[in-house]
């Protein structure tokens, strides 16, 4: 059976979309087989971070009604094999999907994809709700900014309190002159979290200029970011993949 991952925020601009695209194709790299769905009905950006913007003719709402088979709605990525994308609906009405529907969905995913990543809508409302309900994993993406650092905290809670067993958390853009000024380290942001650390994502112009040149960001110029994502795959995979860089006291306590 697939592991079907909720990647969340508690605020927008966290990177969550991005770390859904790379995250993703990184697995599909390593040879799993894996889905990404857009759960977010009212802005839909992550054809444009998964370089897949031809391929949202069909969207999950096709497979909840039974106009299409699962596999007849999703889109395998022309540049990434194992990669397969699943739109959000372009019309309104669909934001509160039927559950039962929905569930129903996701048993077909779990027997046909190896990991499935849903890209939940900032905040804690009901697209949210729906993507905790049918996780296994949820993945809370935050920076080390206050205000995404108390909303992240607020996403874990909110959470936990759905049911979700395995909650991770992912600190994306880090830059180091920026934690220095303010005397925060990463250890601050897992501490107001309260989340167990997935990895590590440094601050990469590599992602801005990927999506711009329309490529996905692990076939662009594989800087930083491209192989923080790719250590954060493997270990949700499993794998031991310990940190590969260190700015010491500057991001953690010892």
């Amino acid at each position: 059976m697939g592991n079907v991952i909720a990647v969340a925020s508690g605020k927008g601009g966290t990177g969550k979309t991005t770390t859904v695209a790379a995250v993703s194709s990184c697995l599909a790299a390593l040879g799993y087989k894996t889905l990404c769905i857009d759960f977010d009905a009212e802005l839909r950006n992550l054809d444009l971070a998964l370089c897949m913007s031809d391929f949202t003719v069909a969207d999950y709402t096709d497979v909840c009604s039974g106009r299409l088979e699962l596999m007849e709605a999703c889109h395998e990525s022309p540049r990434i094999p194992n990669l397969y994308f699943l739109s959000a609906p372009q019309q309104k009405g669909w934001e509160d999907p039927d559950a039962y529907a929905m569930q129903r969905m996701f048993i077909e995913i779990r027997n046909e994809f190896d990991y499935c990543l849903v890209d939940s809508p900032s905040g804690i409302g009901t697209g949210f709700i729906f993507a905790q309900m049918v996780s296994d994993t949820s993945i809370i993406v935050t920076t080390g900014e206050i205000p995404a650092m108390r909303d992240a905290q607020r996403a874990a809670e909110r959470a936990r309190d759905l049911g979700t067993s395995e909650i991770r958390l992912l600190v994306n853009r880090v830059l180091p002159r920026n934690y220095a000024r303010t005397q925060t380290t990463i250890d601050t942001v897992i501490d107001t979290v309260g989340v167990r650390l997935l990895g590590i994502i440094r601050e990469d112009d590599s992602i801005a200029v990927s999506l711009h040149e329309n490529i996905p960001l692990i076939l662009y110029r594989r800087k930083h970011a491209a192989y923080d994502f790719l250590d954060a795959a493997r270990r949700l995979t499993g794998e031991d993949i310990p940190l590969q860089w260190t700015l010491g006291q500057i991001l953690f306590r010892k």
